[in-house]
């Protein structure tokens, strides 16, 4: 890693603003490109280009470099069995049992505090996403997609990434107002 920081900079300083910006791009483009988890796919780009430096190679451009085992990283994430598309016709139903409350307006309160504490434009996005219903609905998804400049899969990547931060709070919330 020292030798990535050094080949970006000198300045201990610079290299790391440098290193923060060329993971920020990546985390971007995976998330443009749908991928599943794109912190964790950036950090794998960051590994291998450390590797090739640590094995030698020499490295004229690492932003651009990056950007090309970004390509390479999509396209392995895209082939992973979590990250396969399919269509609704080849998901077989599964009967979920319905999860009851003793006191489901705890569960609403909490609902509603974890909702509040997201930042105002993940708040008004997912209420956004969720409104309507069926075709009115997948067209609102899509102006939204269109709104934002990202494919309909980085919007739904998007939105699940804020589910995911939402059911934690609402889950670490009612643990507390259980106890």
């Amino acid at each position: 890693m020292d030798r990535f920081l050094l080949c970006l900079d000198a300045n201990p300083d610079h290299a790391g603003r440098k290193y923060e910006a060329i993971r920020q791009k990546l985390v971007k483009i995976f998330d443009w490109r749908g991928v599943r988890f794109p912190e964790e796919c950036a950090d794998e780009t960051i590994n291998r280009v450390v590797r090739k430096l640590e094995y030698g190679q020499e490295i004229r451009d690492i932003p651009t470099y990056c950007q090309g085992v970004a390509r390479l990283v999509v396209l392995e994430a895209l082939k992973k069995a979590e990250n396969r598309q399919v269509s609704l016709d080849e998901l077989k139903f599964v009967p979920v049992a319905p999860v009851f409350s003793e006191d489901e307006s705890a569960q609403r309160n909490c609902f509603v505090r974890c909702l509040s504490d997201l930042p105002i434009e993940n708040r008004q996005l997912i209420l956004r996403y969720y409104e309507d219903e069926r075709r009115v609905k997948i067209t609102n998804r899509q102006t939204m997609a269109d709104q934002l400049g990202i494919p309909l899969n980085a919007l739904r990547s998007r939105v699940q990434r804020i589910r995911d931060k939402l059911e934690q709070c609402i889950t670490h919330c009612l643990s507390r107002s259980s106890s």
